[in-house]
């Protein structure tokens, strides 16, 4: 068995990228995002795709942190349950 402290420094386990891509209904919604992004923006003036973009990377920014926290409570409470199986 592989020491998964050592893979996860090593980067050989990317937790963030292995949870997105591994379901065929989130790709699924995301091929509906990206066409529906696209039919939007061709209806924008350059002011509109500029604000656009700001909300985008705000979206951006807030997923990316808010997964962040996600994992770290995860991991937490996955501590947790350990702990209080070896304590039994």
């Amino acid at each position: 068995m592989k020491n998964i402290i050592n893979e996860l420094w090593h980067e050989n386990i990317i937790p963030r990228e292995d949870s997105r891509n591994n379901s065929k209904e989130m790709k699924e919604i995301l091929g509906y995002m990206a066409r529906h992004h696209e039919d939007l923006a061709k209806t924008f003036t350059d002011e509109q795709k500029e604000i656009f973009e700001k909300i985008h990377d705000c979206w951006d920014e807030y997923v990316s942190l808010a997964e962040a926290a996600i994992f770290e409570y995860a991991f937490k409470f996955g501590m947790q349950i350990a702990i209080e199986t070896v304590k039994e």
